[in-house]
C-alpha cells in the first residue's frame, strides 16, 4: 500500500486547512488509519487516529476540538479538517496505516505505511 498526503500549507494562526491521504496499491480496508506530525526540531508524534470502521477515533490533547479525522473506505481516503490552527501546529505531518490495538493506537511503532509528509506552516 503506497500512501500520498496532500493538502498542506501556508496559513495563519486561526486558520483551516484540510489534509487527505490517497492510499494506492491496496485497500485501506481493515486498517487503522493515523496522522502523525514531526515539528521542527522535534521527534515524531501523534495526532489522530481512526479505527477502520470510522467508529472509534483518538486525538492528541492539543488538538481535540479542533481537529477531526475522517476517512472513505470506499475512495481509499484519510482526511484531517485542521481548525483554528495555532503556530505550534507547525510541522511536518505524516499519513499512516497499521493494525494497532485500541489501546496503542497512538504508537508509530504499530504503523507499517507511511506518506511521504505533507508541510504545515501557521504563522502568527
Amino acid at each position: 500500500v503506497q500512501l500520498q498526503a496532500s493538502g498542506g500549507g501556508l496559513v495563519q494562526a486561526g486558520d483551516s486547512l484540510r489534509l487527505s491521504c490517497a492510499a494506492s496499491g491496496g485497500t485501506l480496508t481493515s486498517y487503522t488509519l493515523a496522522w502523525f506530525r514531526q515539528p521542527p526540531g522535534k521527534e515524531r508524534e501523534f495526532v489522530s487516529a481512526i479505527r477502520w470502521s470510522g467508529g472509534n477515533t483518538r486525538y492528541r490533547d492539543s488538538v481535540k476540538g479542533r481537529f477531526t479525522i475522517s476517512r472513505d473506505n470506499a475512495k481509499n481516503m484519510v482526511y484531517l479538517q485542521m481548525n483554528s490552527l495555532k503556530p505550534e501546529d507547525t510541522a511536518v505531518y505524516y499519513c499512516s496505516a497499521g493494525r494497532p490495538i485500541t489501546s496503542a493506537m497512538w504508537n508509530d511503532k504499530m504503523y507499517y505505511y507511511w506518506g511521504q509528509g505533507t508541510q504545515v506552516t501557521v504563522s502568527s
